[in-house]
Formats: structure tokens, C-alpha cells, sequence
């Protein structure tokens, strides 16, 4: 389930991409099967050892192209072990909401991303992340050991990103059959699968991820702008500007005032 949309990341093969809070990796998977070079990070290192595994299946299987390096790293999204400029695209999915100081993690990868490379940066909209805080405590932080910690409007997202450099170009909202799903969850206690209401949506989420049916695809396009699940915001870094002022060479000189 991809929240993405690689055509508005502008993601081409050969590119170097970092996917930060990538999980167990659905989106380096995809970035890596389109011929880009992938880093995956991540704090948890049970998930970055399932990613490693999978890259490493999906070239024996020869899902990958040879020349594609698929990658693993556990860091810290406010201290990153790049050096400046590294990457071409940056796909931060589902990972801002949870960091204490999302300004620090904001201005680093501001930092490793190419001067004209763009971010996608994926948080959960606003409107379906208020009603799960309110039907569950136990959703979000501190109840919730590395939950989420904030809720973010879309203005405050772009606002943001702006005051750590970059430039917002476009966002869209995706997902929203999940909205319904999370609200049921809440309701019923998050640990409570066995629910038959939850057993039932679940099927059904399978059934749209895996046979993408028209019904499912078309409906949920049209409830994404108004209960779509996550928020994605692209945004780029600027080209560097040459500010250095010419020298001219030879330039007439003023004449002045001749001696009498």
C-alpha cells in the first residue's frame, strides 16, 4: 500500500533516494523496483533486518535491475550519517508525527537532499487523526510508547517545511477507506482483532490492496479529498543561487577632469 505518488515525486531510475521511518519497507521496495538507488532508515532494527531480507529476495528473484543498490541504515532522523546534498528524492512517510522535534528532523534532510530534489513528506490528516485521539487515549502519545505525539493541519505541515528551506509544490490526501477502519478500531479497543466488525473491514482492506477492484479504487478516489487517511506534501530545495558579482574585465575607466 504505497501512500506516495511517485509520478508527483518525479522519481526517475538512477536516482538516490532516502526513505526515512521506512518500516518494513513498502516504499524503498517500489522506489528500488523502479531502478533508484534506495537507503532505507529506521530506529527499529527488527524491521530493517525484515527490509534487508526482502531486498536480498527480491534480487535473487531478479525483481531488481543490477546496477540498483538497496541499502539498510538505523539512525536518527535528526542526525543523519550523510554528508550534505546526497540524495535526489527523500520520502518521509508516517514518521513526523512521532518525533518529539520534527523541526530538527525537517532541517536535516533539508540538509542531504540535492539542491533541486524533492521531499515527500506523508502525516496523517488532521480531521481522521482528531477522531481516533478522541475515541482512544491509548492511540496516541504518552499512553502510546512512541506514538504519535502531534496532529498536523495541512497549513501547519507546508508552514513547516517552508521555515526549514523548502519550497511546497503540491499535496493530496490518500487512503480514505482506512479512516473508517482506524475509527473502528479505536472504538472497540485497538488490540481487539477478533472483532467481527474489525475482522469484516479487514477483509475487505485485503481485498482492495490486493485485486485493486474498480468499486473499491473509484470510491475511495473520491472520498480521498475529504476523509483521506494520510496527508502528502512535496516540497523542493531550491537550486543554489550564484551570488558572486561578476568582475569586469577591461571595463572603460571614467574619464576624469584634465588639468588645465
Amino acid at each position: 500500500m504505497l501512500t506516495v505518488d511517485y509520478d508527483r515525486l518525479g522519481l526517475t531510475p538512477g536516482m538516490r533516494v532516502l526513505d526515512l521511518g521506512s518500516g518494513f519497507g513498502r516504499h524503498a521496495f517500489e522506489t528500488a523496483r523502479r531502478g533508484a538507488h534506495v537507503v532505507a532508515v529506521d530506529l527499529a532494527l527488527d524491521e530493517l533486518v525484515a527490509t534487508r531480507a526482502t531486498f536480498q529476495a527480491m534480487a535473487e528473484a531478479r525483481e531488481l535491475g543490477d546496477d540498483v543498490s538497496c541499502t539498510v541504515a538505523r539512525a536518527d532522523g535528526a542526525r543523519l550519517p550523510f554528508a550534505s546534498g546526497t540524495f535526489d528524492r527523500i520520502i518521509a512517510s508516517e514518521v513526523l508525527e512521532h518525533v518529539p522535534d520534527d523541526l530538527a528532523v525537517m532541517a536535516e534532510l533539508h540538509r542531504v537532499l540535492r539542491p533541486g530534489g524533492r521531499l515527500a513528506a506523508t502525516v496523517p490528516a488532521a480531521v481522521p487523526e482528531q477522531i481516533c485521539w478522541w475515541l482512544n487515549e491509548a492511540y496516541h502519545a504518552p499512553i502510546s510508547a512512541g506514538g504519535h505525539v502531534r496532529i498536523y493541519g495541512r497549513p501547519e505541515l507546508r508552514t513547516k517545511l517552508a521555515a526549514s528551506g523548502f519550497v511546497p509544490v503540491g499535496d493530496h490526501r490518500a487512503h480514505a477507506l482506512h479512516s473508517p477502519y482506524w475509527w473502528l478500531k479505536c472504538a472497540v479497543g485497538l488490540d481487539n482483532d477478533a472483532n467481527p466488525l474489525v475482522k469484516a473491514y479487514h477483509k475487505l482492506l485485503v481485498w482492495d490492496i490486493t485485486d485493486a477492484p474498480r468499486l473499491t479504487r473509484t470510491t475511495e478516489r473520491w472520498l480521498n479529498p475529504v476523509l483521506g487517511k494520510s496527508l502528502v506534501v512535496y516540497a523542493d530545495k531550491p537550486e543554489a543561487v550564484d551570488v558572486r558579482v561578476p568582475t569586469l574585465v577591461g571595463a572603460a575607466r571614467q574619464p576624469g577632469r584634465q588639468p588645465g
